[in-house]
């Protein structure tokens, strides 16, 4: 127990470094909040970490739009372009790691391959324009393509080298606090992983949750987390154990975090949860 206040502080320190390229991406698109309602809006969202791939995360759009009328189709995007980099980060944490545990590396090229080409498609404008407007032809896509545009200009803005260097930057370092604190837990416990082979573990787990699309990753990098553990070297006792605390620590920490916040801080955005319109296509 005396251990808690350190895996967590890894957890919160995941966080910061996570507002940070948060507050970044909102500055770059000349969004800009009060500190305190960005922080607000940030951790609320943290209710919606048990939603697939974490795009329920898209209520900080809302709030953003509640807070100073910004269109969520020009923040919207920012969730994807910080899910996009969470992956990039992790997949480089991953490729530092794959060649020491001597595991999974095809599975990890196939990753990097698969997200910085997927990076190169967004940021390629005269593409990425050009297939927007091919699907706007369909008639019942049609009246989205001016969405489409505006969300796309928001895209592009952050995909420029500086930014894009930026909060992948500001993403690795978050998540390797993540991992920081697996390890730490299996330290704990005298379990062999090393610190490399650890963090790994903790970001191959975590993407394979992420692209499984199922909410949270629940049950799949549950299943990673404690296979690969075992693989390393843990007892299975000691690897379910590891993944029992990490995932409370993380997950669902993240979860009580932004319930938190939530009862606590929304009536200072002039918004109360239960009333936003989440079927609202309006710009």
């Amino acid at each position: 127990w005396s251990w808690l206040p350190v895996i967590l502080a890894c957890t919160l320190t995941n966080y910061l470094f996570r507002y940070l390229k948060w507050d970044y991406y909102t500055a770059t698109l000349n969004i800009r909040p009060k500190t305190s309602e960005n922080l607000i809006i940030f951790f609320t969202a943290f209710v919606m970490a048990v939603t697939p791939g974490k795009f329920g995360e898209v209520l900080k759009s809302y709030l953003l739009k509640s807070v100073n009328g910004t269109g969520v189709r020009v923040s919207a995007p920012i969730i994807v372009a910080e899910r996009l980099t969470d992956f990039i980060g992790l997949v480089l944490l991953l490729i530092a790691g794959a060649w020491v545990f001597d595991s999974s590396r095809g599975a990890v090229a196939a990753f990097a391959v698969f997200f910085f080409a997927m990076t190169l498609l967004l940021a390629w404008r005269r593409g990425s324009l050009a297939l927007i407007d091919f699907f706007g032809r369909l008639p019942f896509l049609a009246r989205f393509v001016e969405h489409a545009h505006a969300a796309y200009d928001s895209m592009h803005l952050m995909l420029r080298p500086k930014p894009f260097a930026v909060a992948v930057l500001l993403s690795v370092v978050a998540w390797f606090f993540e991992g920081l604190g697996y390890w730490i837990i299996l330290h704990v416990f005298e379990a062999p992983p090393t610190m490399l082979k650890a963090m790994f573990i903790y970001s191959f787990s975590t993407v394979v949750g992420a692209v499984s699309m199922l909410p949270g990753g629940l049950g799949t990098t549950e299943t990673s987390l404690t296979g690969l553990a075992q693989l390393a070297g843990a007892t299975k006792d000691v690897a379910v154990a590891s993944t029992f605390i990490i995932r409370s620590a993380t997950l669902w920490f993240a979860v009580l975090l932004g319930a938190v916040v939530t009862l606590l801080f929304q009536n200072r955005l002039n918004v109360r949860i239960d009333d936003i319109p989440l079927d609202d296509t309006r710009p």
